[in-house]
């Protein structure tokens, strides 16, 4: 008998698995091999679809691994991942059986030292320059003398105790402390959360909005103080009302915080004493000045005296000048008695010598006047009466035709008063809301009063009031679509209605 040694016989050693199996197989004895590993690389093609996942690839001069970050591990990642970034990932081996490929599960990702750090650190710079974040005239002068004084810092830290320390030696303000996680993941939204509920804070408010900020964290390494590099925390800084001021770090270290704040402190103590000047030096000043006031108004009074001298001594004895002023009153009041005497000798000497007419004579030429004049006065009254007279009976007549003009012109006007304003009434009537009412329709008003025209309008929770043809009733919002901002007590509100010149009849 003789034995075959075809190619049947040799494969049937070979045990067979579907591409299923294999690739299972594959990948468990991967994940075995590889349970946990660190992997240094540069991220080249991210992507993020609407999944949420991010997917790119990690590559060196030689090869090349793909790389899956999870959505529920991309907000714990704490750094954004972008092209070309060197980066260490930690994570888990596996394959993907759909595609016959290798990949990492990353579930930690950090920078591959720190020229990495400081390469993101220049383009973010770069970028946020390039949006005129840290220009020059954007910079606030700090007020002179803050009645309060805002600190964005860790309550537990030194930093918080040296700069209320360094208050109360120079000048003893109001200080409010906005707690916050100076250093790890949620740090930069912590500060940045600060600094904006700071400025949301009302001017007359039970707590008083701060007149200058600081913002501070001691001193550390590039990853320590990174929170203070984020673009959260840098535009939150640069849109701040409030004048700040940036202390993080050492004199040495150097963030974009500092780049966008109205001052920079090379440290938290230093920031302290920016904020507020020292008092005993403006005591000292106010001393100063007050001497000086002094000084000069006595100097003032010392030059007017001379002057005042020197006037006295041009001057005359006022007791001669009375004296003198004295006799010439004496001589005048003798000359005003003499000339009185003389002038009531003199009347007297012409009254006697002029010739009186009889007052008999003057009254009887007087009535003979006054009798020529009655007589004339007389003749002109009958004319002026006959004259009026003519005159008032042709007035009458023309009054009572106006009369009879005047009532037929009133009628006539009053008839088309009363038509036009039943037309205008009918007209009011077809335009009135309530017509739209009675057909089904229904009018929404705020809590205020006012209409509400579109859904946007409405937020979750507000109270509204709908008006029926037959009357009100209340409702509230469950399920609002609002994003607009709600408009301030007593702000008008912005109507939407319509397009062109055609106003809303609500």
């Amino acid at each position: 008998m003789m034995e075959s040694n075809g190619p049947d016989a040799a494969s049937s050693n070979v045990p067979e698995f579907t591409v299923s199996e294999l690739s299972f197989a594959l990948k468990r004895q991967l994940e075995g091999a590889f349970p946990r590993v660190r992997v240094r690389g540069e991220i080249s093609q991210p992507s993020f679809p609407r999944s949420g996942h991010c997917y790119f690839r990690l590559k060196d001069e030689n090869a090349v691994l793909d790389g899956v970050c999870w959505k529920t591990t991309v907000p714990r990642l704490g750094i954004k991942i972008e092209e070309g970034m060197e980066v260490i990932a930690t994570g888990r081996i596996t394959t993907y059986a759909g595609s016959s490929r290798y990949q990492i599960i990353i579930d930690r990702l950090e920078l591959a030292g720190e020229g990495a750090l400081l390469k993101l650190l220049e383009d973010r710079r770069r970028k946020l320059a390039a949006e005129g974040l840290f220009d020059g005239a954007r910079k606030r002068p700090l007020p002179f003398l803050p009645e309060v004084v805002g600190v964005v810092t860790s309550p537990s830290g030194a930093v918080i105790r040296d700069i209320l320390h360094r208050l109360a030696d120079r000048f003893p303000r109001r200080v409010l402390v906005w707690p916050v996680a100076v250093q790890g993941d949620k740090a930069a939204g912590e500060v940045a959360t600060a600094i904006a509920g700071f400025n949301r804070l009302p001017q007359q408010g039970p707590v008083p909005r701060p007149d200058v900020l600081i913002v501070a964290r001691g001193g550390g390494s590039l990853e320590d103080l990174w929170a203070f590099n984020e673009e959260v925390v840098v535009r939150a800084a640069a849109a701040s009302a409030i004048p700040l001021i940036s202390a993080v770090g050492h004199e040495t270290d150097t963030t974009l915080i500092d780049f966008a704040s109205d001052r920079r402190a090379p440290t938290p103590t230093a920031a302290a004493e920016m904020a507020v000047p020292v008092r005993a030096d403006l005591l000292a000043q106010t001393l100063d000045f007050g001497k000086r006031t002094i000084a000069c108004m006595s100097r003032a009074l010392r030059e007017a005296n001379v002057a005042l001298t020197g006037l006295v001594r041009g001057l005359g004895d006022p007791l001669r000048l009375i004296e003198e002023r004295q006799q010439r009153l004496d001589v005048c009041g003798e000359r005003l008695a003499l000339a009185v005497r003389q002038l009531v000798e003199r009347r007297g000497h012409q009254l006697a010598a002029a010739r009186l007419v009889s007052p008999l004579a003057v009254i009887n030429t007087k009535q003979q006047a006054l009798a020529g004049e009655a007589r004339v006065l007389e003749g002109a009254m009958r004319r002026y009466v006959g004259d009026t007279r003519q005159k008032i009976e042709r007035t009458a007549e023309r009054m009572e035709q106006f009369t009879d003009r005047m009532r037929r012109c009133m009628g006539e006007m009053l008839g088309r008063c009363v038509e036009r304003t039943g037309q205008l009434g009918k007209l009011l009537e077809s335009y009135s809301f309530h017509s739209v009412l009675n057909r089904g329709f229904a009018l929404v008003r705020d809590q205020d009063g006012h209409p509400v025209l579109s859904a946007v309008e409405a937020r979750t929770g507000d109270t509204l009031r709908i008006q029926f043809a037959d009357g009100r009733i209340g409702a509230r919002v469950t399920d609002g679509v609002g994003s607009a901002p709600r408009p301030a007590p007593g702000a008008p509100r912005r109507r939407n209605g319509g397009g062109g010149n055609q106003g809303s009849l609500l």
